[in-house]
């Protein structure tokens, strides 16, 4: 049996292979540059099938595209709903831009498988297990926020907005609404809708990746109160009713993200148990010769 000492913890050989290390090695930043364009071209590619499905049912979606609208200017009193053109191309135009998003919903989970094979690399294998949870929930929360924004937000919105005609005195507004520029006000709230209700999954992967604990995102809530503000400020009308109805979401989510990262993510220590009161480092001072 041989008499030499085992080495303390800390002073055991660097060079123990680690018990769950990530299966990738150092890429330079063009090889990331690379890896990056690859999955923006396969994304690209899962949209053409839900594109022409889209195209082929273009005037179907186009009309439901523009249901929240014509029942708006029904209610305001306007008379029979109508949106108008401004050359014979911005119909066909219209079409090609409602069959994109019905290539981006469709394509929505193969999207999301995407952005996992861009990030899994980077993770530990124990992390990679949520590789179906992510797809599922980024495909839920874009399609269930796009839902939102379209059945809750739009109504409430088109009402607002075209209350604002009508007889005003001697004189009588009516709103002319043009078809192209309806078509890319309502798909960029749509999609930004669709985009802002992804917080939870992103909190949630931060947190079950270790980077982030419930802590430190409780600890951020009051600057999310902020950052969701400037956000609905940004993405929707300039009218308090629409973007109270994005602030009120982002919050409620981000605050129900941060319940399931007290489950899912790294557990925190009691800080003042854990550190010791010097904040130096060192331990309690020797007492003196007179002391005790």
């Amino acid at each position: 049996m041989s008499n030499q000492p085992a080495l303390p913890p800390s002073s055991q050989p660097p060079d123990e292979p680690d018990p769950d290390p990530p299966h990738d090695v150092p890429m330079t930043v063009m090889e990331h540059l690379q890896e990056l364009r690859k999955r923006l071209v396969l994304s690209m590619l899962g949209m053409i099938p839900g594109t022409a499905l889209g195209w082929t049912y273009a005037p179907e979606l186009l009309d439901a595209f523009l249901l929240p609208y014509s029942e708006a200017f029904v209610r305001a009193g306007l008379g029979e709903p109508t949106i108008h053109v401004a050359n014979p191309m911005d119909q066909i135009v219209a079409y090609i831009k409602i069959a994109l998003v019905a290539g981006i919903f469709l394509g929505i989970p193969w999207i999301a498988w995407q952005v996992w094979a861009f990030i899994s690399p980077a993770l530990y294998d124990n992390e990679k297990r949520w590789a179906i949870p992510f797809v599922a929930g980024s495909s839920f929360f874009f399609t269930g926020g796009a839902y939102f924004g379209f059945s809750v937000v739009f109504p409430l919105m088109f009402d607002m907005l075209l209350s604002m005609s009508g007889q005003i005195g001697v004189i009588k507004v009516q709103p002319t609404i043009m078809l192209n520029e309806y078509i890319s006000f309502a798909t960029r709230l749509l999609l930004a809708f669709g985009a802002v209700f992804e917080i939870p999954v992103v909190v949630t992967v931060l947190s079950a990746a270790g980077i982030v604990t419930w802590k430190q995102l409780l600890n951020f809530g009051r600057w999310w109160v902020l950052l969701a503000a400037i956000l609905s400020a940004l993405l929707t009308p300039p009218d308090i009713g629409s973007q109270m109805l994005m602030i009120v979401p982002l919050v409620v989510l981000y605050f129900a993200s941060v319940g399931v990262a007290y489950f899912i993510g790294p557990k925190v220590e009691d800080e003042e148990a854990s550190e010791p009161d010097d904040p130096s480092g060192a331990g309690p001072a020797d007492p003196g010769p007179g002391s005790g």
